[in-house]
């Protein structure tokens, strides 16, 4: 506590920024953190750049005045961010002069830096997944190599929960509890149509752990039903009879051998489909018909475009014979939810940390350290990095498959 004390003298006045896609924590990590501040420093002034990075190159923000302060309790109540969020690196010169945030011949880390420095900014509190925290990284290096005095301090958010080291992302719990969601509306759809296949295309472009939880959770769901399957409300319709993520090997030739026989004997087929699943399957078809593969400027395939869930709805109905063929994503109705309770408390508990450390001049990602036992710490940023794997040998995930009639996973040799 003595040294939390030393710290917060020093503190004067402290940045938050949210960044990349929304997950159901960032209303609530705003919110945690005004709280926080409140509670332990109320005479530290605090801004919110408006739309991440963007807002911080343009010197744009919120001032969180006593009112918000008051009211920092409503933040817990809603998804979204409600000071914006948008997709900037700070290194990728070219298409921030592109897009007007930096002019011609700057630099855009020193660009940050000083408007930082003008702001009179003391703390800066990033709320991202691996892109933003690697960027908060970028600019945390910068600042220490050019003697900025600023603590950075991050915390991961990202629906895919696939942060190096971090064991758990905020808002991943509720994403998938909403994705279960909204699959009992659309696994409703099965009778709509005979030989009905449906696809749900759940988000997650290198980990499948989101695919998995989300089906986990909706089957969860199908165990509380009591059915009734002499006039055709059956579980066996109702359930998931595939799940594909990144990590496994998607044989398609022997799956529509196992889900012919799913058609034949239950009427319909619904697929869980992480969007990254087979990624490099629909990328060599497009470059070998001489398609250009569309990129955003942090160099990933813009799965929107390539549409995972189409390609494999195509190359499955044919297979299966589908009469009727429904694709529906998933993604922005989970990740635009309020938090809940479980996320609620996981951010609480990461927010009081972030701002502990932030006082302290202990900069960071406050997250549980998977090579530390799980100690919820600040992880140097150094450690941080994306595309953590899913774990396809959890006995959870083995079970789920088993229980659908899906062969083993077996990995997959970009894993």
């Amino acid at each position: 506590m003595e040294s939390i004390l030393k710290g917060m003298f020093m503190v004067k006045k402290v940045a938050i920024l949210t960044a990349g896609g929304f997950a159901p924590c960032l209303s609530s990590a705003i919110g945690g953190l005004v709280q926080r501040y409140t509670e332990v420093a109320p005479e530290v002034e605090i801004i919110a750049y408006k739309h991440g990075y963007q807002g911080l190159l343009q010197g744009d923000y919120f001032v969180v005045d006593e009112t918000v302060r008051a009211k920092a309790h409503l933040l817990h109540l809603f998804g979204g961010s409600p000071v914006g969020n948008s997709r900037v690196k700070l290194t990728n010169v070219k298409d921030l002069v592109k897009r007007g945030l930096v002019a011609e011949g700057a630099d855009p880390l020193k660009v940050a830096a000083d408007r930082l420095v003008a702001d009179g900014v003391d703390v800066l509190h990033t709320i991202g997944g691996d892109d933003t925290n690697t960027t908060a990284a970028d600019l945390a290096a910068f600042l220490a190599t050019n003697d900025y005095p600023l603590t950075v301090v991050g915390l991961p958010k990202t629906i895919d929960n696939d942060v190096i080291p971090v064991r758990q992302s905020l808002g991943a719990w509720t994403a998938a509890e909403q994705g279960a969601i909204f699959a009992k509306n659309i696994v409703a759809e099965h009778n709509s149509g005979s030989r009905m296949l449906i696809v749900h295309e759940v988000m997650g472009r290198h980990c499948g752990w989101l695919t998995a939880a989300t089906a986990a959770e909706y089957r969860k769901w199908l165990d509380t039903q009591e059915w009734l399957p002499g006039i055709g409300l059956s579980r066996e319709a109702w359930d998931v009879h595939a799940v594909y993520v990144p990590e496994a090997v998607i044989d398609i030739t022997a799956e529509a051998e196992r889900l012919n026989k799913v058609m034949d004997e239950v009427g319909n087929v619904t697929i869980f489909l992480s969007e990254g699943a087979g990624l490099d399957s629909i990328v060599a078809e497009m470059e070998a018909a001489g398609e250009e593969v569309p990129r955003d400027p942090f160099g990933h395939v813009k799965l929107d475009k390539v549409n995972p869930g189409k390609w494999f709805g195509d190359k499955f109905a044919e297979k299966l014979g589908a009469e009727k063929v429904m694709i529906q994503k998933s993604g922005y109705f989970s990740r635009s939810a309020a938090a809940n309770e479980a996320d609620l408390a996981l951010i609480k508990r990461c927010t009081d940390l972030a701002v502990d450390c932030a006082l302290a001049g202990r900069s960071g990602v406050i997250g549980q350290d998977e090579e530390n036992n799980d100690e919820l710490t600040a992880i140097a940023f150094e450690r941080i990095k994306g595309g953590k794997p899913f774990d396809i040998t959890l006995p959870w995930f083995t079970e789920l498959v088993a229980a659908i009639g899906q062969p083993a996973p077996v990995a997959a040799a970009t894993h």
